[in-house]
């Protein structure tokens, strides 16, 4: 491990995440809302301490061979942790927080993309700090490593390894030959479907900085709004309307997109992941419109369909945006919901979760072992698509299963542990490795995080970075083998 190059790349990764700051001080300079100066220090002390960091450890010796997978996941782990507490100061010296935990948890909130909050009225936040809030979003969507290889040229080297462990996804796909032209790609797409959505919010009554923000959260399947009802403070079916597409849109493999945008969208139909999440999303609103109309909930089948279909791709894409109180819905809308938690969105997606491709391979391999008990002789392979899937695949999806399954049970009884009911904190754990944001119980849609005690969020603050890490990257740093020659 080359730790002199380890914290040499860090350093880049902190003062890139400082530059963005620059964005936040516009508005705050804009609407004059005395936030310009906060976010200037906040700009300041991240840009100096990722320049000091970059060149104190600089050393062109041990930067040389090619990047290993250790310093690899070493770096994105890390490096989430340190755009986490630097991201935070802004929350810090803005005076949003006075509790240093508070200002973590929002951070890594954002760049997890998770939408978990502590704030209890959002609307007294100055723009400012709202902007800054809204753009952890869109920077951890798309992933602060990727965004590094996209602008930072000396990452190629090794880039591979960096977004192996940060590109959520079983099997990330590699658009060029070079690690620094895929990272380009995707960050091109993903600005060509924010603009669209935030020129399209625009038409529907929000002005430029609502617009903005909420596009940042949905691209990134965060969450954040600049309103303490979420996106039912607008009571537009227009722009209910533009959030759900685009919100299922951010939940399928960018890879996809990207095909979408060349000219060939038979590739998307093609895709056998892509095809599953969309007849789960049909089967899910139907179940849930028959389910609230026949309650009486509203007083349409429009009405139904239009908030259910809303809350289906929050959920199922772990946006976590509300128009409404699903907790105020008939127990099987809410248990499909939950569901929903569990499942997420797509592989290389910026949905959260577990992702579709792993449930499917899961099921697969479990049929493939029943198939085998009554032919035993037979010779099978489990395939996605017509390509089939290596063993080894198949034991990392296994392995991840079991260690997501084990750390959101673990989380739970930690947070249960500090007095919370049984059932907030299971939703709690769920919410936050799953990179939902809302949950049920004390933390429903219409509640926040803000009431948990310190153990509870660092707690749940450290699993939305394991669920945004999908897990190994992070849990690998705790294993004594990873640390030995």
């Amino acid at each position: 491990m080359r730790w002199r190059y380890v914290l040499h790349v860090i350093g880049a990764l902190v003062a890139c995440v400082g530059l963005t700051m620059v964005l936040p001080l516009t508005w705050g300079v804009y609407y004059g809302d005395g936030t310009a100066w906060p976010l200037a220090q906040s700009m300041g002390i991240t840009v100096a301490s990722g320049a000091l960091f970059f060149f104190a450890f600089r050393d062109p010796v041990a930067s040389r061979g090619a990047m290993t997978h250790r310093e690899g996941m070493a770096i994105v782990a890390l490096g989430w942790f340190a755009a986490g507490a630097f991201g935070g100061l802004p929350f810090y010296l803005g005076g949003t927080f006075d509790s240093v935990v508070d200002c973590v948890f929002e951070s890594l909130s954002g760049f997890s993309t998770t939408g978990a909050s502590v704030l209890t009225d959002i609307e007294a936040v100055p723009r400012g700090i709202l902007f800054w809030r809204s753009l952890t979003h869109w920077l951890g969507g798309m992933g602060i490593i990727v965004l590094s290889l996209a602008i930072l040229p000396f990452l190629g080297v090794g880039g591979m390894q960096l977004y192996r462990a940060e590109v959520p996804g079983p099997a990330p796909d590699k658009l060029k030959p070079r690690i620094k032209d895929t990272a380009v790609t995707l960050w091109k797409v993903y600005l060509v479907f924010s603009a669209v959505q935030t020129a399209l919010l625009m038409l529907g009554g929000m002005d430029l900085f609502d617009a903005l923000c909420h596009t940042f959260g949905t691209m990134a399947t965060g969450g954040f709004s600049t309103r303490n009802a979420s996106v039912a403070a607008f009571d537009s079916a227009f722009i209910d309307g533009v959030i759900t597409v685009f919100m299922l849109i951010a939940g399928i493999n960018f890879s996809l997109h990207y095909l979408l945008l060349k000219g060939k969208p038979s590739a998307m139909l093609r895709n056998p992941e892509c095809r599953v999440f969309a007849v789960m999303v049909l089967c899910f609103v139907v179940v849930l419109t028959v389910a609230v109309h026949a309650a009486g909930d509203y007083d349409t089948v429009g009405e139904s369909v239009r908030y259910t279909a809303f809350q289906v791709a929050s959920i199922l894409t772990t946006t976590g945006y509300a128009t409404a109180d699903y907790e105020l819905w008939p127990g099987i809308a809410q248990a499909v919901l939950v569901f929903c938690m569990f499942v997420g969105g797509c592989a290389g997606s910026t949905a959260g979760g577990m992702k579709v491709m792993r449930l499917m391979l899961l099921c697969k391999h479990s049929y493939q072992e029943l198939f085998r008990l009554i032919h035993p002789r037979s010779v099978s392979r489990v395939k996605m698509g017509h390509v089939a899937v290596q063993d080894d695949v198949l034991r990392g999806v296994w392995g991840f299963f079991i260690l997501w399954l084990g750390l959101f049970v673990l989380a739970a009884f930690v947070v249960a542990a500090t007095g919370v009911d049984v059932v907030t904190s299971f939703a709690a754990a769920l919410a936050c490795i799953g990179n939902i944001g809302p949950g049920i119980g004390g933390v429903g849609p219409m509640n926040n995080y803000a009431w948990l005690s310190d153990t509870a969020k660092w707690a749940l603050t450290l699993c939305m970075v394991l669920g945004r890490l999908e897990i190994y990257t992070v849990i690998v740093l705790f294993v004594p083998e990873f640390w030995r020659k």
